[in-house]
């Protein structure tokens, strides 16, 4: 995740987020935008670094507001892959795919 506050929160949903913010090498326009799928608490770890190796992306924290039950409000670092657009929706797929099969093995 990202310690910048500035970061667009956006939708909540696990869904992937336009960083807006250009790499160190140049500007936005010179630059392909990253984008963020946060992972949701709990995700087992050997998924996690399975996606870690298996795509180009990088593991980051970012800060999000939690919106349900007594922690309406309340800001936790959580963790999101950050990438480039088509990598974070081949990613999303394959996390739920993964997902699902480690809730039927359980």
């Amino acid at each position: 995740m990202t310690q910048d506050a500035d970061l667009p929160s956006g939708d909540k949903s696990g869904k992937a987020q336009d960083t807006g913010k250009p790499g160190p090498e140049g500007t936005a326009a010179e630059k392909e935008q990253l984008y963020d799928l946060v992972i949701p608490p709990g995700t087992p770890q050997t998924i996690i670094m399975d996606i870690v190796k298996t795509y180009e992306v990088e593991l980051v924290e970012r800060k999000e507001k939690m919106h349900f039950a007594n922690m309406d409000g309340d800001e936790r670092e959580l963790l999101a892959f950050r990438g480039k657009l088509e990598v974070i929706q081949n990613i999303e797929k394959y996390f739920y795919q993964k997902m699902r099969e480690f809730i039927g093995d359980t």
